[in-house]
């Protein structure tokens, strides 16, 4: 398995970032799609809106989210993304890009941590 990087959406894009995926359901706001520098927008792999509004990025609420979001992400109906991240995790380095400002709690640690053990 290739590195699994995490970078916010607004970054700079770099050579070493490779497979650049937007992983929000929602399109990051303020950011034009025609200047967005990435290949793949994968808004099915990311968490539900009544998970993402129930979170509203409160700490206290953390440890919850990512049980729910990892339930989400194990969901038959989540698998076909999945599957399509795990192989572009086995051709190369893939960046995980995500709009949230707090960069250790956010869907993308918990994507990136999810896509590494089931890997």
């Amino acid at each position: 398995m290739a590195p699994i990087a995490l970078k916010r959406v607004c970054e700079q894009a770099e050579a070493e970032d490779g497979t650049r995926v937007l992983i929000d359901r929602l399109w990051p706001r303020g950011l034009r799609k025609d200047k967005a520098d990435l290949d793949v927008w994968a808004k099915d792999v990311a968490p539900s809106d009544a998970l993402r509004r129930w979170f509203d990025h409160r700490p206290e609420r953390w440890e919850e989210f990512q049980k729910r979001y990892r339930a989400e992400l194990s969901a038959p109906e989540a698998q076909p993304q999945v599957e399509a991240l795990r192989a572009m995790t086995r051709k190369g380095h893939v960046t995980l890009l995500y709009a949230a400002r707090d960069e250790s709690m956010n869907n993308a640690v918990v994507l990136r941590d999810y896509l590494r053990k089931r890997h």
